[in-house]
């Protein structure tokens, strides 16, 4: 049989393509939204259009700087777990059943001192390994919240006043089992990963060679795959934030229901390492109710705007939309309880 001499391109690179041109006009979309309500509003915002602009890139640097050294710790842990932990090491450690190894995964967290921007790498390389994409999850959504750094620093801004540590530590945990006993019943677990984050696991399974020329494949790959999101996240995150005027925001935070909505709309869009988030919610504590810092705290690490563009390297689309709606369900629910408690 004949064959053509012209090539068409793979799907995956044409969907790539797509994306890309969507992508380019949403940020069309958003500058000229900036333009429109500067000409038809200029007294909505106190600053002008060019010191929001310029606010907003030194915002999104900040988030990338931040990121950055946790996201090339989160690369190298991959890296470790796939290439250098002999096959079968943590499975050996894992429970067989499905609900007791998703409990043990979501405290993994306990003992990786990286935020969650550095923890989608790590996770990449656990699902490069065969862990289910259900535990890989759930480790996904409670690691951010219970490593130890995350503890201390929320003991240090808040001690035990008003339950707030607490309830982070068992918000967080029981989101995660929540999610991933979710994603477990899903009858086919490959379809909520990307098609380019299959291709990237045949990559690696076909590399060959010794240690070294593997742990250099893959570090090249993880980068290559993760930096592009973390880069566009940080600018989305600079960009809404000079957009949404604090203080509509702190003009309802004494409200119980409406102070738990703005501070996790807040968490979404400032984007903040996990690392340090309890720091930046101390200095609403005057204004907002306990249950709104902890819904703040809880939303934050899971599902910010840089978190976002980071797991849409692995999952689909439908997965984050579905993340998206429990842990926001969630936490309105614990802050609610939170403030009723309190």
């Amino acid at each position: 049989m004949a064959t053509s001499s012209r090539t068409t391109a793979p799907p995956s690179q044409r969907s790539g393509a797509s994306r890309t041109l969507v992508a380019v006009g949403l940020g069309v979309v958003v500058v000229a939204a900036l333009f429109l309500v500067d000409a038809l509003a200029p007294a909505f915002f106190a600053a002008p259009l060019p010191t929001r602009a310029q606010d907003g890139l030194t915002l999104a640097l900040s988030v990338l700087i931040e990121s950055l050294p946790f996201v090339v710790l989160g690369v190298v842990l991959s890296i470790i777990v796939q290439v250098w932990v002999p096959p079968g090491t943590i499975e050996r450690w894992m429970p067989r059943a499905p609900w007791a190894r998703r409990a043990v995964l979501s405290l993994l967290g306990m003992f990786i001192p990286v935020c969650e921007c550095g923890n989608v790498p790590f996770a990449r390389g656990l699902l490069m390994r065969g862990f289910g994409v259900s535990d890989t999850l759930t480790f996904l959504v409670a690691a951010p919240i219970v490593n130890p750094i995350v503890i201390i620093s929320t003991h240090a801004a808040f001690g035990f006043s008003d339950g707030i540590l607490v309830a982070r530590l068992i918000g967080g945990y029981l989101v995660a089992n929540l999610i991933g006993w979710l994603y477990s019943r899903h009858p086919d677990p490959d379809r909520l990963l990307t098609e380019r984050f299959l291709e990237t696991c045949e990559i690696i399974v076909q590399e060959r060679g010794d240690r070294g020329r593997r742990t250099l494949a893959q570090f090249v790959v993880e980068l290559r795959s993760v930096m592009p999101a973390l880069i566009i996240g940080s600018l989305l995150a600079g960009a809404v934030q000079v957009l949404v005027p604090r203080s509509a925001l702190l003009a309802i935070g004494s409200d119980p229901a409406l102070s738990i909505a703005a501070m996790m709309l807040l968490a979404i869009v400032v984007s903040l390492c996990s690392n340090v988030d309890a720091f930046f919610a101390l200095s609403f504590a005057s204004t907002f109710t306990p249950g709104s810092i902890v819904a703040f705290l809880v939303v934050g690490p899971i599902i910010d705007l840089k978190m976002m563009a980071l797991l849409r390297t692995t999952f689909t689309t439908r997965v984050l939309v579905g993340m998206t709606v429990v842990v926001v369900l969630f936490a309105f629910a614990l802050g609610t309880v939170v403030n009723l408690l309190v």
